[in-house]
């Protein structure tokens, strides 16, 4: 056991973080062993937009939780790729409309089949006596109610 293992709470950050690169990592693999070029980072944009349609810059990024500088950053790689289209709000000429390309409507359907076996590998995965997505909805959702930061400065003032 690594001393990052053997010091508990203290490295939730760095435990969830490398969690979520060996997901992503193997993620990229999935989608490789199938033949689609995609990134895993691009996920919660591309999934949104398939749910939601168009969307303003600031919108999908609320919707993602992402920062706008993250957001407008993946939005440009995505537009290389050709997987999204932007437009101008006929009512606000300052705002851009973001939707999938017809590429990124292909890409869609080819990954469908994919994102079924991806489900059942997490499902997989999770389904233990502490189950993961539930402990993290609940903490999310913690973290709503008062962030972390407050709770450290709440707690030092104690």
């Amino acid at each position: 056991m690594s001393v990052i293992d053997e010091s508990g709470i203290l490295a939730i950050s760095t435990r969830l973080l490398r969690l979520s690169d060996q997901f992503r990592k193997d993620g990229a693999l999935i989608y490789k062993s199938y033949d689609i070029d995609f990134e895993p980072k691009w996920f919660a944009i591309i999934y949104t937009l398939h749910h939601k349609g168009i969307l303003g810059v600031v919108d999908l990024a609320s919707e993602i939780g992402y920062t706008h500088p993250s957001t407008i950053s993946l939005l440009k790689e995505l537009e290389k790729q050709k997987l999204i289209r932007s437009k101008k709000d006929k009512n606000d000429e300052r705002k851009r409309l973001i939707q999938l390309s017809t590429k990124g409507e292909e890409l869609i359907v080819r990954m469908q089949p994919v994102w079924q076996l991806m489900v059942s590998v997490f499902e997989e995965i999770t389904d233990t006596e502490n189950n993961l997505l539930k402990a993290i909805t609940e903490v999310e959702e913690k973290l709503k109610q008062q962030g972390f930061l407050q709770r450290a400065l709440q707690a030092a003032a104690k």
